[in-house]
């Protein structure tokens, strides 16, 4: 615990050293980075047609926002092919044209019409608001050569949550030299303050013919250009309007077929309604309600060979849950976080639920939720709430609270069952971005109230163009406890030094690189269970396209019995030790051909044995229409003793087909000899109105090797926004 408290005021000391003089925001003073940077918005005297076409009189008087500084693949100097942005606005909206001169011959790279596209993939156009000038959260918009948009909710300082989806209109249109756009946004899409004339700004364009990123105001390349902290600044000509009371109505319906063959229940007809409904308590504050939501269009998991000890990591991806997601789900670590929302509706039907979340003033942002799911044959009702406060400190730090409470409803007399967890986290991040870090301090609580029911961490992170250093320390009590959060393992120690160093030749190779790592865990009274060291090298290319090699060693002794395999039929016992290594090499390609491929393989001693695999994906695509694409793993493990040789495929081809930027389909295929089973899943949608859809999705899965069925389900579904 000392030296956790010694990283903590470290920390305060970091924060405060790196901010220089703080103000409040009352005081107009421009904290940015970037501050030298400014975009001045006139207000349009006329109306705007959104059709691709820069042609009206208030696009001929606004500012241009031009000679766009390279990020990628070396940070100095101005991009090769130049771009120009311009903005204006009205009472209702804002608008942005831009003009990205192409004069190289050859197609311009567009995958698909798919919204929230693939960055990598695309030729494209993105934006960055900083609303409330926290450089921490924001709103991104972006279009790809193909007219796909791209819309996402901003957290961490430049991470981007794109399963948000709001209403707003774009044109894209094309010429020989260039290719322009126009974008309409609703002020009523996205939260702002009240008396706002003031935003930071940032605008990135990836270009793939030239290999380049670039962006108005420079950004480092060790950065991504979606770094708040590097954010210009944007002064509206008077203040925004006042916000109105915003709210919508989702409402759906739908119809259902199932058939469980493996458990005998036979075919079962299901139809249904419920509704999403969000209200604008203010400017920056929604509230968000569902009643009896059905999560049947989800995109499905994506499969993948499992040979680890502890559970797997799926993202989340149902819409209630994404908006301020990070208010919820950035506490702790990433094993070792005290809220999952993927522990909720997943093994019993969510009944209804509630969040608010947004900010209170400059500095402070609330999140509450509340969900109930309906009683099963194997669970009763239970309820789950999550309330969580952050406060903004110094530059761009802040630090939070969290309690989260999972409460059985209905419980039988004399039965108490529950599961909470309070914390504590301090996220540190300098002004100019070269310093991050963490501390946290949770402790669970449960009915028989045991001992050691803490979860603890600590981390310090540099990042700068040529050098990286980190250090992790994290401590979990063998008795912590998080039931709706993600917790892989407890009752250890661990401590984890990095260190990289990158050369930037500016060349074929336009960078490479060392790194040295190590994860080494303990018990409880120190005594070492495990380690993970690795040395890599890296290389990047001139076309983007990456190389990884290295060596990995480890050393485990188990804390439980443990079968590799997964099949269930022989263990390696616990108490065991073993030490064992192997090399590895991975390889990604560039991203501007129609054919693109990545792969890893892998060979060395696993265990008491040895194992060797190889695993990556394959794509083409028919732009802008159909991407084909295939991931697949091939495992061969030996572990001798009473385990037999395994070897097993993971294939997943997929054909994605976008007919328009409204009509979609795409079916995935998974077979999975592991866990013995093909799954079909097959989504047909179609985007009828503004965010209101009409999908079509059938699932099918079979045993391998016989090939009988094993469960079947049909969905029709359709959502209408209302606002």
């Amino acid at each position: 615990m000392k030296l956790s408290l010694v990283f903590l005021f470290a920390f305060f000391v970091l924060s405060a050293g790196a901010t220089g003089i703080w103000k409040s925001k009352k005081d107009s003073i421009i904290t940015t980075y970037n501050k030298d940077f400014i975009y001045n918005v006139k207000q349009a005297k006329s109306s705007i047609t959104i059709d691709g076409v820069i042609e009206e009189p208030d696009w001929m008087e606004a500012q241009k926002a031009d000679n766009f500084y390279r990020v990628l693949p070396i940070d100095t100097g101005y991009a090769y092919q130049q771009s120009v942005v311009l903005m204006t606005y009205d009472d209702k909206a804002f608008y942005l044209a831009f003009i990205f001169n192409d004069t190289i011959e050859g197609k311009r790279i567009m995958e698909s019409f798919r919204r929230d596209f693939i960055f990598g993939n695309n030729d494209n156009f993105l934006s960055f608001f900083d609303t409330y000038r926290d450089q921490t959260n924001g709103f991104t918009f972006g279009l790809s050569a193909s007219g796909a948009k791209w819309d996402g909710v901003m957290h961490g300082g430049a991470g981007s949550n794109l399963n948000w989806d709001c209403k707003w209109e774009s044109k894209v249109k094309h010429y020989d030299d260039k290719w322009t756009a126009e974008m309409r946004i609703p002020f009523k899409s996205i939260r702002y303050p009240s008396d706002s004339q003031i935003w930071n700004v940032n605008f990135s364009r990836l270009d793939l013919k030239t290999n380049e990123k670039s962006a108005w105001a420079p950004v480092p390349r060790q950065f991504p250009t979606s770094s708040l902290a590097y954010a210009g600044v944007m002064k509206f000509e008077e203040p925004l309007p006042k916000s109105k009371m915003m709210y919508s109505l989702i409402p759906y319906v739908f119809g259902s077929y199932a058939n469980d063959y493996e458990a005998g229940t036979g075919a079962h007809y299901k139809k249904d309604f419920g509704f999403d409904a969000k209200v604008g308590i203010s400017s920056s504050m929604n509230l968000d309600l569902t009643y009896n939501p059905d999560f049947a269009q989800v995109e499905v998991d994506e499969q993948v060979a499992n040979i680890d000890r502890f559970e797997l990591f799926f993202p989340e991806k149902r819409q209630f849950f994404l908006e301020n997601s990070d208010l919820f789900a950035d506490f702790g670590a990433h094993s070792a976080t005290p809220f999952f929302s993927r522990r909720i509706g997943l093994d019993a039907p969510v009944l209804a639920g509630a969040r608010l979340s947004g900010k209170i003033g400059n500095d402070w942002r609330i999140g509450f939720m509340n969900m109930t799911t309906e009683k099963t044959d194997d669970y009763l009702s239970r309820n789950f709430t999550v309330a969580s406060v952050q406060k903004k400190v110094f530059a761009r730090s802040n630090f939070g609270f969290i309690f989260v409470n999972k409460e059985y409803l209905n419980q039988p007399e004399d039965t108490t069952m529950f599961n909470r967890v309070f914390g504590f986290d301090y996220n540190l991040a300098s002004a100019d971005n070269f310093w991050s870090g963490k501390f946290y301090y949770h402790r669970s609580f449960q009915p028989d109230n045991p001992d050691q029911q803490y979860s603890q961490g600590a981390s310090i992170n540099y990042r700068s163009k040529n050098f990286q250093a980190q250090f992790y320390q994290r401590s979990v009590g063998e008795n912590f406890k998080a039931e709706t959060g993600y917790v892989t393992r407890t009752g250890y120690n661990l401590f984890s030094p990095e260190v990289a160093y990158l050369f930037v030749p500016n060349k074929r190779v336009v960078s490479h690189g060392i790194n040295i790592e190590s994860d080494m865990y303990f018990d409880m009274d120190y005594h070492k269970i495990d380690h993970e060291n690795t040395i890599s090298y890296q290389l990047e290319f001139e076309n983007r396209s990456e190389l990884e090699m290295g060596y990995k060693d480890y050393f485990v002794e188990l804390q439980n019995d443990f079968d590799p395999t997964h099949q269930g039929e022989n263990f390696l016992p616990a108490g065991s030790s073993y030490n064992y290594g192997g090399t590895y090499v991975a390889y990604n390609s560039t991203r501007k051909t129609m054919f693109n491929w990545q792969a890893e393989a892998a060979k060395g001693k696993f265990y008491s044995g040895k194992l060797q695999y190889i695993q990556g994906e394959i794509g083409y695509r028919f732009q802008p229409y159909v991407n084909l694409s295939m991931n697949f793993n091939y495992t061969d493990m030996d572990l001798g003793g009473a385990f037999d040789r395994t070897q097993f495929f993971l294939v997943g081809p997929k054909v994605d087909i976008t007919f328009t930027d409204k009509i979609f389909w795409s079916t995935f295929v998974q077979y999975n000899e592991q866990i013995q089973n093909l799954n079909i899943n097959s989504r047909f949608q179609w985007r009828y109105q503004p965010v209101s859809d009409i999908y079509l999705v059938y699932t099918d899965n079979y045993f391998t090797g016989n090939w009988n069925g094993r469960n079947r389900a049909i969905v029709l579904k359709m959502t209408y926004w209302l606002n």
